[in-house]
């Protein structure tokens, strides 16, 4: 990999908006190094990739303490250079806060709030230093409106994810350095299928749904223009918009109500 190609990280990248991720991404010319749990779709991914770009596979679970660390170590190994990180690991986890032990809590927050932010400390330093960097943050419309009951911690890490792309935004874009929060809404993946939700989230109507790519195509504009926040679809910036002018406890209530067609307690 020693063109003058830029090379994206892309976590979770065998399934969902990751593969989505790394397909427009090889199509805009980019190199790639792909890291999920699953190996062989990854590389199922990458034979489908290689005519048009450069990819590795690193199979990591980054749910596991020192997993970043270790794919750092990874990519320093073969003497890479990442340009961009796109965030996106991650998944549901259904029930009511009480319903799941700690270590289970500990283990999404891991992957969902402190793995992000390490791999970001670890990959802007080098950024910063060549004037060139770019950071998408997988958020979620979750993370814009009031909590819900159920799903607990979702929204919480995903409003996490928004605040912090704001901040790092502003801390480095004149060095180069766009970093962006993407936040979609209900979104055709496997997210649902694997969080045992999709029975709900199949009842939702068609208007309020996405496909993944004009979500991933969105994202990547709005950090290659320096927009700071993404929402994807009218829908989404209709719910946004709606939350933030009305009063925090119609807000709240509004959404508590509307939650129990798609939060699993």
């Amino acid at each position: 990999m020693a063109s003058s190609a830029r090379t994206a990280l892309i976590t979770g990248a065998s399934a969902g908006l990751g593969a989505c991720f790394a397909r427009q991404l090889a199509q805009r010319g980019w190199r790639l190094v792909l890291t999920a749990r699953r190996l062989d779709r990854l590389q199922a991914l990458a034979a489908e990739l290689t005519p048009q770009t450069q990819v590795a596979c690193l199979a990591l679970d980054l749910a596991e303490p020192g997993s970043p660390a270790r794919l750092i170590e990874l990519i320093d190994q073969h003497g890479w250079q990442i340009d961009m990180l796109v965030n996106n690991a991650g998944f549901g986890l259904p029930g009511d806060f009480l319903s799941h032990d700690w270590d289970t809590h500990e283990s999404f927050l891991r992957l969902m709030l402190v793995h992000p932010t390490e791999l970001a400390h670890r990959l802007l330093g080098g950024m910063c230093e060549r004037g060139f960097g770019r950071i998408i943050n997988v958020s979620s419309v979750a993370g814009l409106v009031p909590g819900t009951a159920g799903h607990t911690l979702y929204a919480a890490s995903k409003s996490y994810l928004v605040k912090l792309s704001q901040s790092l935004a502003l801390e480095h874009r004149h060095q180069g350095v766009y970093v962006s929060a993407l936040c979609p809404g209900f979104t055709y993946t496997e997210f649902h299928d694997v969080n045992g939700t999709r029975p709900m989230a199949s009842k939702m109507p068609r208007f309020m749904w996405m496909d993944a790519d004009p979500v991933v195509a969105a994202g990547i504009e709005a950090v290659e223009r320096g927009q700071i926040v993404c929402v994807p679809g009218w829908w989404n910036r209709f719910i946004y918009a709606l939350v933030s002018w009305l009063p925090d406890s119609w807000a709240l209530g509004l959404v508590d109500r509307r939650s129990k067609a798609f939060r699993k307690r």
